[in-house]
């Protein structure tokens, strides 16, 4: 789960105090924003490999890495881009095993500033998306796995990452209700910004561990909130513009949207 993201719709200012948690840091980040000069994403998908802004240890130097985690074993550019297609997001419960994620997990953790991200809900056949963000309007901050892979006849560098999921919380577990998963409902694993930083510390013995593990926690169901939006693909999808995350009724929920949440 976890496919489509919106970022970079706020202000470099409230981005930067976001991760900021001091003047000195969120001046700082600040600056990187406004030098980098990315322009807003409303509505991306990760088998687009999007450019998305991440922060990868405790200098909380803001880099440009595209979503989709290029393990650095991978021995072609085609092979490359067939396991990007499949690494938009890692299961918390066995990052430490799949060989995509196991050194990641234990030495390559990032933090990936969003504004909200996007779920469909399905019903009679179709499916509907919504747009799930934090009710105070603040940037949200996902845990994520980085790797670095060099494309040896190109010479080119690439900087991937992958979005870590966990189980859903009770928000989340009515929307994710795809009929074709073969597990539980998902969600994006956020941090809230006082454990943002444990997410960055190295892995060296087990209690590293477990303390990484510790953080793998459904967000506070009522600190988010969501609504339906058009359609993300298709005729009727806005692509990446402002109206893609303005609320959009269906008449085939109106007897759900009351009392969906």
């Amino acid at each position: 789960m976890c496919y489509n993201k919106a970022y970079l719709t706020k202000r470099a200012e409230k981005l930067a105090q976001r991760y900021g948690h001091n003047e000195k840091e969120i001046a700082f980040i600040g600056q990187q924003l406004k030098i980098l000069n990315l322009n807003p994403v409303y509505h991306a998908s990760g088998f687009d490999h999007p450019i998305v802004p991440v922060i990868i240890d405790i200098t909380k130097q803001v880099h440009l890495f595209s979503w989709g985690l290029i393990p650095f074993w991978s021995k072609s550019a085609l092979e490359a881009m067939t396991i990007s297609n499949s690494t938009i997001n890692a299961r918390a419960e066995s990052m430490f095993e799949k060989p995509a994620f196991r050194m990641p997990a234990r030495e390559k953790r990032c933090l990936i500033l969003i504004d909200g991200f996007f779920e469909h809900h399905h019903k009679n056949g179709k499916a509907f998306p919504y747009f799930i963000q934090l009710k105070n309007d603040e940037p949200m901050c996902l845990a994520g796995l980085w790797d670095e892979w060099e494309d040896k006849d190109s010479g080119i560098v690439r900087r991937t990452y992958t979005v870590v999921t966990t189980r859903a919380n009770s928000m989340m577990s009515k929307i994710h209700n795809n009929p074709k998963a073969s597990e539980g409902p998902r969600m994006p694993l956020i941090l809230p910004k006082s454990t943002e930083l444990t997410w960055l510390k190295p892995v060296h013995e087990k209690a590293d561990l477990e303390l990484i593990e510790s953080l793998v926690q459904p967000y506070d169901n009522s600190a988010m909130e969501s609504y339906t939006v058009k359609k993300l693909t298709g005729k009727e999808s806005m692509g990446n513009k402002p109206q893609a995350l303005i609320p959009f009724r269906y008449s085939e929920l109106e007897t759900q949207q009351g009392s969906l949440f």
